[in-house]
């Protein structure tokens, strides 16, 4: 049986195909559950759609870390640092480059 908060957001998606919030929101209910290749996909989804600030690119290199692609995660690590820097969130860049640091 489905997530009913998984199963609304995807009847809310069918509806606004193009609404990135729905995307973000579905990429999130499915990590609480760890279902790690449908984080990824739906973090591609909304960042496909929006002009994400950092925080999609951490969670999607946590996703690809958890689904062992790591020059995937690490790219998308560095992305989110690029992201987070030029929309002014050095905090984010620094833990960012503090996960691949520690990463090696």
């Amino acid at each position: 049986m489905e997530n009913p908060r998984i199963a609304a957001l995807h009847r809310m998606v069918e509806l606004s195909p193009n609404d990135a919030r729905l995307r973000f929101g579905l990429a999130l209910e499915y990590e609480k559950l760890e279902r790690w290749e449908q984080v990824a996909n739906e973090l591609r989804e909304y960042l496909a759609l929006a002009d994400d600030q950092g925080n999609a690119w951490g969670r999607l290199g946590r996703a690809l870390r958890e689904l062992g692609r790591e020059a995937e995660a690490r790219e998308s690590y560095r992305r989110g640092i690029d992201t987070a820097n030029r929309h002014g969130h050095p905090g984010m860049a620094a833990e960012f480059e503090e996960i691949l640091e520690e990463w090696g």
